[in-house]
């Protein structure tokens, strides 16, 4: 079972290019969805909104959810590509004591969670092309165009040890940035 983890910051471009790629071959990939909206859904609530336990206890639930939802959808589709919007590396770059905080708190370290996964594709966000939109396509996010930017070299740092971590930059159409990340994927596979 090969998973596939879509990661990057704010705008990246993540929860559209997985959906849409799963949805042009379903036969071969299912989606994991991001943990985080679903988490802050349920908590109708986002991280600048919470207070440091708040935004703690918001991390957990999304790992737990992230690993409970890898765990189902591995079992329910054996010959499929997992497609993952985030994977549990993400998480750390949010907790607000830092990544081996993280690791220590919820019990696991850094290669065994890296080890989960068979490849990484890093997105590079559209606030690098000056086309990030906020929140206004998603609710939970609260980085401006800089925080996206940050956000998004925090995870390339934090998945910088994945031996198959592919690059994928910002692109002004979102088709183009699609076809380069199925070009990867096929490439992998």
């Amino acid at each position: 079972m090969q998973r596939i983890v879509l990661t990057g910051g704010p705008g990246s471009g993540k929860t559209v290019i997985s959906q849409r790629l799963v949805s042009a071959h379903p036969e071969r990939f299912v989606l994991v969805p991001e943990a985080a909206t679903q988490v802050y859904t349920a908590l109708n609530t986002r991280w600048d909104q919470l207070d440091l336990e708040g935004r703690r206890d918001a991390q957990r639930r999304m790992y737990h959810l992230q690993n409970e939802q890898e765990e189902r959808f591995a079992r329910e589709h054996p010959h499929k590509t997992l497609l993952l919007d985030r994977g549990t590396i993400d998480g750390a770059a949010y907790w607000p004591d830092g990544a081996e905080d993280f690791w220590r708190d919820l019990g696991t370290d850094h290669a065994r969670e890296l080890s989960r996964y068979g490849t990484v594709i890093w997105m590079e966000s559209c606030a690098a092309l000056g086309m990030y939109d906020g929140d206004a396509s998603n609710f939970c996010r609260f980085e401006d165009a800089a925080g996206a930017i940050a956000s998004g070299k925090k995870l390339l740092e934090l998945w910088g040890g994945h031996p198959n971590l592919k690059h994928v930059g910002a692109f002004t159409n979102l088709d183009d940035k699609i076809a380069a990340v199925a070009e990867l994927i096929a490439s992998v596979l």
